[in-house]
């Protein structure tokens, strides 16, 4: 685990684009996961122990910014003229996304909204009329 964490740390660093992904959900050779890379990061980030603000952010890179380089996407970004390719995440920072494993509530693609995730709402329970409305739908 140590010469794991040694090289991770080392390719990083000199700028060699290391990314993470995947297409392995759900199937025969992983029956399991959820599709969620902010999940892989998080686990990346405990099986490595990494810690700090600036190393959870590179995690979050390796889903993002450092996956379109290695995929030599030109438009990439936030930019007049680029698709609108966006993930909404409700987090205040990418180190808090991948440390507490906030999941996307919406995403775009080329503009088209593509996923909606509801954030968890707390029902108290003397609200019995919205109890009723949420069992319903």
């Amino acid at each position: 685990m140590r010469a794991q964490r040694l090289i991770a740390a080392r390719l990083i660093l000199p700028g060699v684009v290391v990314e993470m992904s995947t297409n392995n959900v759900l199937n025969p050779a992983t029956p399991y996961g959820d599709c969620s890379l902010i999940r892989m990061a998080n686990l990346h980030a405990n099986v490595l122990q990494i810690a700090g603000a600036t190393r959870l952010r590179e995690c979050f890179a390796m889903l993002t910014e450092r996956s379109a380089r290695l995929l030599n996407l030109e438009d990439y970004g936030l930019a007049v003229g680029n698709p609108a390719d966006i993930v909404i995440i409700d987090a205040q920072s990418p180190e808090q996304a991948v440390a507490e494993v906030r999941q996307p509530l919406a995403v775009y693609k080329r503009g088209r909204r593509t996923v909606i995730r509801h954030p968890p709402e707390l029902v108290r329970p003397g609200d019995k009329q919205l109890i009723e409305q949420r069992i319903s739908s």
